[in-house]
Order: C-alpha cells, then sequence, then structure tokens
C-alpha cells in the first residue's frame, strides 16, 4: 500500500515538473520570438507623405512624422496608426480627418515607414515621448489640448500617452485589452506587452470606445472589458457586423458624426 502511495505521489512530482519545464520553456519563446510576431513594420508601403517632417526620439532615432493645423480648430486628434502600416498607408485617412474640421497629428513607430531603429514596445513609447515634445515645443499644442486616437496596435501608445499626461480625450478603435490576450484571452503569462486594460484606471479624461462585432484580429470581448474599467465619461460604439478594418466604411456617415459629437463635448 505505502510503495503504491509513494510510486504515485513521484508520478505525479514527474508530471507537474515536466509541465513547469513546458511552461518555463514556452514562456521564454515567447519572450524571445515575441517582437518578431507581434511587430510587423514590413507590409507597410514605406512611402513618405510630402510636407512630412522629421523628429528624434531621446535615443536619437529620426522619425516621420504628419501635422496638419486647423486654425479653427480647438484640439488636435493624434492619430496612432495601427500594425502593418505607416504613414504613407494613413494618409488618406489622415487628411480626411483633416477635411472634416480636425487639426491632425501623426508620428510613425520607429521601424516603420522610413522612420529609424527596431521595433519594440519601448519603442512605440519613445515615439509618444517625442511626438509629445513636438507638440508642445514646435507645435504649440499642449497635452491637455490633444485627443489620442488609437487604432488597433495604435491602441497602446495611446493609453499609455492618456495614462500618464491629463489630455483632452482618448478614442480606441478596434483595441486590445494587452497584446498577449489577443492569443490567449486570458494572461498566461508572467509578463505581457501593451497592458492597456491595466492602464485605463489611470486614464483621465473622456473615453470613446470604437469596436466591430465580427472583428477576426482582436476579437470583440477587448473593447467591451476596456471599456468596463475606463473612466467616466465614456461612449461605447458597437459596430455589427464591423470588421477589424472596415469600420469606417460599415458606419459611412455615423463614423465621421461619432467623432466629431465626442470631440465637440470635450
Amino acid at each position: 500500500m505505502m510503495r503504491g502511495l509513494t510510486a504515485q505521489r513521484s508520478w505525479w512530482w514527474r508530471a507537474a515538473r515536466a509541465m513547469l519545464l513546458c511552461y518555463a520553456g514556452a514562456a521564454v519563446f515567447a519572450w524571445l520570438v515575441s517582437d518578431r510576431l507581434l511587430f510587423q513594420p514590413g507590409f507597410g508601403s514605406r512611402r513618405e507623405p510630402a510636407g512630412a517632417l522629421k523628429i528624434r526620439t531621446k535615443n536619437g532615432a529620426q522619425l516621420s512624422a504628419l501635422f496638419l493645423p486647423n486654425p479653427s480648430a480647438r484640439l488636435t486628434l493624434w492619430y496612432f496608426h495601427g500594425n502593418a502600416e505607416d504613414l504613407g498607408d494613413i494618409e488618406p485617412r489622415l487628411r480626411a480627418l483633416h477635411a472634416a474640421g480636425f487639426a491632425v497629428f501623426a508620428c510613425e513607430y520607429p521601424g516603420y515607414g522610413v522612420s529609424d531603429g527596431p521595433a519594440s514596445e519601448s519603442a512605440v513609447y519613445a515615439s509618444v515621448e517625442a511626438g509629445l515634445e513636438y507638440l508642445r515645443q514646435t507645435c504649440g499644442v499642449p497635452a491637455e489640448r490633444v485627443v489620442a486616437y488609437g487604432s488597433s496596435l495604435g491602441g497602446g501608445a495611446a493609453v499609455e500617452l492618456a495614462a500618464r499626461e491629463r489630455i483632452a480625450g482618448l478614442i480606441l478603435q478596434s483595441a486590445f485589452t494587452s497584446a498577449y490576450r489577443v492569443m490567449t484571452r486570458w494572461p498566461l503569462l508572467p509578463f505581457d506587452k501593451f497592458e492597456n486594460l491595466k492602464k485605463m484606471p489611470a486614464v483621465r479624461c473622456p473615453v470613446l470606445i470604437i469596436h466591430g462585432s465580427a472583428d477576426e484580429v482582436v476579437p470583440f470581448h477587448h473593447g467591451e472589458a476596456l471599456f468596463a474599467v475606463a473612466p467616466e465619461p465614456k461612449r461605447f460604439i458597437r459596430v455589427p457586423a464591423g470588421r477589424h478594418n472596415d469600420l469606417t466604411q460599415v458606419m459611412g456617415a455615423e463614423y465621421g458624426k461619432a467623432l466629431r459629437e465626442f470631440v465637440a463635448g470635450l
């Protein structure tokens, strides 16, 4: 009897040890390859728009940016682009926002488009710091007159800005709770990237969240979870049948109307 119990305990110990080793191996693998899997700058246009300007991060990386001022606009929309795109890809979107009456600013992340440096989470945050400094010092736009507008991966940059600075407003479109939870749903590893859900309670401005119910890249529940912890005042727009990259087409005129109403209320 005792021999059987000892053998059973030994089996369970070996199984637990094997599972622990597998988990540790998976964690190390995720740590080593996560940046290569998460960041996809090579799919962008690599085209620099006419009128693009250059700004530098604290470590000297040169970034491409675009500022479209509007003297009649009280606030400036800072558009944070998504993955697999760059300034050349989003230029039509930026100019459409400008034509709709907004002042608009956008800055590439290191490694994207024609901007220097390797792509990483810390590099994205470095671009946030550099862009904010440029807006303040060169454009005369303080943080409290900025509306951070993050699309998908750009939601991580927008939440970072809103959590560290008192800005006018935060717009999140197809954003995730954190990078790894897009794949796992639950926090399975002791580290993660772009932990937007953890940072949202530190946000001190009105929030607008837009998410498609049929989003095939960042599931709809990410938008719901972010909205649940966002501060008041806040608004959530569920786009029926909306996917990850077609919300402006699916919403049509309602999309621009929602943005104008949100900004006008700030």
